[in-house]
């Protein structure tokens, strides 16, 4: 068997990948994990909204220590996505913190994470600059 599979729940992959975040309809509070209740609102009922591929880095770090095995340094992000939004990733291709502000313009990308027995692909996302790196 062989397939692919996002790593997280709010990954979708088709058509193109995308974020999809669960929206309170009664105060448009966004949210990627599963929710009862709105914690701005206290509303329940959610609806999915699709989020752009492409925003604004607001915040970085770039991490010089992590788990065994995985590779160091990385650059972490938060990025606000156009059209409304926002989320922690990975940014790939730079881990020069003079190549990135906090007005780097991304866009998502995505990459497999790991592969099952079965061959199945988990794919997950991350950032990268727009127009490669400064």
């Amino acid at each position: 068997m062989t397939g692919r599979i996002p790593a997280v729940d709010y990954l979708a992959l088709e058509p193109e990948p995308h974020l999809v975040a669960r929206v309170c309809t009664a105060c448009g509070a966004e949210y990627f994990d599963r929710r009862n209740g709105c914690a701005r609102c206290f509303g329940t009922a959610f609806e999915p909204r699709a989020l752009a591929t492409e925003g604004t880095v607001t915040a970085f770090t770039v991490v010089h220590r992590a788990a065994p095995g995985l590779p160091a340094p990385y650059t972490s992000v938060v990025v606000d996505l156009d059209g409304g939004g926002s989320v922690k990733a990975n940014l790939l291709g730079t881990n020069d913190p003079a190549a990135i502000m906090a007005s780097t313009k991304v866009r998502l990308t995505t990459f497999v994470a790991g592969v099952d027995d079965d061959g199945v692909e988990a794919i997950a996302f991350a950032f990268e600059q727009i127009g490669g790196v400064a």
